[in-house]
Formats: structure tokens, sequence, C-alpha cells
């Protein structure tokens, strides 16, 4: 079934559970005088406003590209994450700031049976959408879904506690209504803030999952003329929509003929294994085997042993004739001063080799390799 379709009446399930459960639990915290279950009432309805705001941006995401957007609109789907967050924020400061009124001017509940049994039947409800939701979310790989399923999960505890207390109050006679709201309160804040950090990591541009950047590294390599894969970059544009474009290394006689029916087969088996586009292959020439070029890789492999934090060096290349040295090296991320330690390999390099220009490129770990 098609993606968007699966979304779509997932979301539309949500919406007709959560009425469901937010009319009773206004009716019964409004009979009861219970404001955990009243707030709890609140959440459901923010959970349908969440599940509308994915149903459209997914409509919006799945239009066709266009001259101002030409690799689609996926990216909504991220801004859809951001927008719930701010929707359950709200609802979370809003809920605390009754809670914390009804701590000052406390009231007492008035739990009745049939109000506990719908409640336990409405943890029941939550739990089962939680799954449904969530699973079906990783299934089409959608965060909007996969986070509602989470929220939905979290309200059967929130649900839960509700019970817990109301437990205590029927045998010990201690009210926990306004502290427990508090509670719920702070929880759903906690989830807001998590989600709009997600969702803002998400529009920033994260590092592409590794078993998606590992396949495609793969995939190349598995040619016999390509002896190594490097500088790959995926760039994401909503879920499952990726571009990308990478260094392959090749012999060095190796024809522009040849080299294009090679970048048309690369592509094509890339695109159709994981999905990804790539939009460019460039090319590094290999290096050729000689006394002078091996004891240059030599001394440059001992000068990088210095710097732990280099994780990789490649596109190694020695031209005798024009008096260059060429080479990327990539240094980890972690590495506070990574631009002194590619001058010092730099400067080292330099010093042995006095005569020579140098021609190196300093790399980051954008994704695995």
């Amino acid at each position: 079934m098609d993606r968007e379709i699966i979304i779509v009446r997932t979301g539309f399930i949500g919406i007709i559970a959560n009425v469901f459960l937010a009319g009773f639990k206004a009716v019964i915290g409004f009979i009861s005088g219970s404001i955990a279950i009243t707030l709890d009432a609140v959440n459901n309805l923010t959970d349908v406003l969440s599940s509308v705001i994915t149903i459209i941006t997914t409509k919006l995401a799945g239009r066709t590209p266009d001259k101002k957007h030409p690799y689609g609109h996926g990216r909504i789907e991220y801004l859809s994450a951001m927008i719930i967050a701010v929707i359950i924020l709200y609802a979370g400061i809003t809920s605390l700031v009754e809670s914390v009124k009804k701590i000052i001017s406390p009231e007492t509940p008035d739990y009745a049976p049939v109000s506990l049994i719908i409640i336990a039947v409405a943890v029941a409800v939550k739990i089962v959408l939680g799954l449904y939701v969530r699973a079906t979310g990783e299934k089409v790989n959608s965060d909007s879904l996969v986070a509602s399923g989470k929220d939905a999960l979290l309200d059967a505890v929130i649900s839960t506690s509700t019970l817990v207390a109301a437990g205590i109050f029927l045998i010990w006679h201690v009210s926990l209504e306004a502290w427990l709201a508090a509670v719920i309160s702070l929880v759903i804040i906690k989830a807001g803030i998590d989600m709009l950090r997600e969702g803002i990591s998400s529009v920033l541009g994260e590092r592409a999952d590794s078993e998606l950047s590992l396949k495609v590294l793969s995939t190349i390599r598995s040619y016999p003329e390509v002896s190594g894969a490097y500088d790959l970059i995926i760039h994401n544009y909503g879920p499952d929509r990726y571009t990308g474009s990478v260094h392959i290394e090749l012999p060095a006689d190796y024809s522009v003929k040849e080299l294009d029916l090679l970048q048309r087969k690369i592509s094509e088996k890339v695109y159709l294994e994981t999905g990804v586009g790539l939009t460019g292959i460039s090319v590094y020439a290999k290096q050729e085997d000689s006394a002078f070029s091996n004891r240059v890789y030599g001394d440059l492999r001992d000068i990088l042993a210095q710097h732990p934090e280099v994780l990789q060096l490649h596109g190694f290349s020695v031209d005798e004739k024009e008096k260059m040295i060429c080479f990327d090296v990539v240094v980890d991320f972690s590495a506070k001063n990574r631009k002194e330690i590619f001058q010092d390999i730099v400067v080292k390099i330099q010093e042995k080799y006095p005569d020579y220009q140098i021609c190196p490129v300093l790399d980051a770990d954008v994704t695995d390799f």
C-alpha cells in the first residue's frame, strides 16, 4: 500500500480513538471533579490535533516537485513534528498553571466506580493504539507517527497513574490529584521539548543512517574496477528521499567512455538497492606503485599516526613530473582542533618534501565509511 495512504489512514484512526477518549474523560473529570482526568482529556485533544497536522503535512509533502522546490516537499513532514511539539508544550504549560492553582486551593475529588472502569478501558485503548501507531510509523519511516505512538503509550502510563491516585484516595482518603496533575504537566512539557529538539535536528540535517551509508558504499565497491569509494555525502529531503555524491578510485588509464558507462551502472544499482540518487560521482586516479610514491605514502602514514583523531587517508597521488603530492584526510568531529591537526600534517609533509607542492584536502566524517 502507498506510504501516504497508510499514514493518512493511521492518522484518522488516531483521531477517532482520541476524540472518543477525550469525550469520556472530560465527562468523568467534570462529574468527579478530578483535574487530573480533565487534563488527561485535554491531552487527548492535543493528540487529535497532532493527527490532523500529520495528515495535512503528509498530503503536502506528497506534492510533486516544482521549479521552486526541485527536490520535492518531503521536509514538510519534519516541520509537522515541530508544530506538534509547540502544541504539546502549550498544553503542558497551561496544565501546569492550573495544577498549581489546585494545589494552592485544593478540591476533594469524587470518584465513581463507573469512572474508574472507563479510565481503565481508556488505558487499554491507548496501549493498543500506541503500539499500532508506533509500529506503523516505523514501518513507513514516519517520525510523526512514531512520536504519536510514543505519546499514546505515555498517555496510558499517565492514566494508570490516575487510577493509582484514585485507589490511594479511596483507601487512605489522601488526595494526590493536584500533585499528580502537576507531574503529568511536567511529563507533557518534557515530551514537547524532546519532540521540538528532534524536529529542529531533522530540519538542520542529520548524519546519514549508518546502515544506509554503508550499504551505498558496499554497492559501489562491488564493482571490480572500483578500488575505493570515499567522501560519500547523502542529503535528506524528507523520509526515504535521498540524493548523494561520492568519490571513487579507478585505474589511472581508465578511459572517459569506460567511466561514463561505469557511472551509469553505479547510479542505477545504488538507486535500485538503496533509494539514494547519486547526483555526482567524482574520480580519483589510483596511484601507481613506484619507489618514490611508496616512500611518500609511508612518510605520510607515519605523520598521520601521530594524530589518533585522523580516521582515514584517501585520494593519495604523487606526480613526480609536476612535483605535486595530493591527499585527503578525514579528521574526527570530536577533535577540538581539527584545523590545527590538518595544518600540522601539511607542514610536516612539506618539510620532508620541500620541492613539492602539497595539495591536501581536509574532510569530515559526514557518513560512515
